[in-house]
């Protein structure tokens, strides 16, 4: 029996993979890391050579950032899972670490799926990782929830409409991967009223990271994996939520 385990290493400070995490990278036979085509050192493998040796790491290319090319996107993913099947055919287990949680807008949904297929008795397991909304309300002090409040999670990569209607909504909204369209982005906050309170943040955790107000967005481009927050209008006082 083959074991895949997706295993999420955060948001690319090395100091927030989850202890289970590096257990997992660890006893894993290789560990594999998903890279662009190419070929420079993603979040993901910076991550785990922290805790893992790089003779057990494999690097598998991915297109991830394909949105337009679906048959370059289809390919990719085929080419990864058959690299990946003969990798698990050969040692049994298997990780793959991603940036964030593996079971939140990663990759390695897509893969496992392609996975089972391949290698029918494949088990996946997955180790949750600390998401980018998380690093970032820690970064800037902003808190995602309170009492009864809602939290909206939209990937801005489905238009800048969905944003909208959430930010229309009740409670927290949390933006990702809205970079290429900031200035969007930034429109639709001060059109609901939200720009005020909001934040955003992008390479949380490293060198050149950057955490600023939203009320600062000039339209200007930002990172593709920058991550907006914004609360809703808190007046009730303490515990005013509940």
């Amino acid at each position: 029996m083959s074991r895949l385990i997706g295993v999420g290493v955060g948001p690319g400070d090395p100091e927030l993979v989850t202890v289970k995490g590096v257990n997992a990278l660890r006893a894993a036979d290789v560990v594999v890391v998903p890279v662009m085509d190419g070929g420079e050192r993603g979040r993901a493998e910076a991550t785990v050579l922290h805790y893992v040796p790089a003779g057990k790491v494999v690097r598998v290319v991915f297109a991830l950032n394909e949105r337009t090319d679906r048959a370059r996107r289809e390919a990719a993913w085929d080419a990864a899972g058959e690299r990946l099947a003969g990798l698990l055919r050969e040692h049994g287990a298997v990780a793959f670490a991603t940036i964030g949680d593996p079971n939140v807008y990663s990759t390695f949904t897509y893969l496992a799926q392609t996975l089972v297929a391949l290698v029918p008795d494949t088990v996946v397991e997955t180790v949750p990782g600390i998401t980018a909304m998380q690093e970032l309300a820690a970064r800037s002090g902003a808190v995602l929830t309170e009492g009864t409040e809602p939290l909206t999670l939209v990937p801005v990569t489905a238009g800048a409409a969905v944003l909208k209607d959430a930010l229309a909504g009740p409670g927290t909204v949390v933006a990702y991967k809205f970079g290429r369209q900031a200035g969007e982005v930034a429109e639709a906050l001060r059109e609901t009223g939200r720009i005020g309170d909001a934040v955003w943040g992008s390479a949380l955790g490293l060198p050149e990271e950057s955490v600023r107000p939203a009320a600062e967005l000039d339209g200007a481009p930002l990172p593709y994996l920058s991550t907006l927050i914004a609360p809703p209008r808190r007046d009730g006082g303490r515990g005013g939520k509940l």
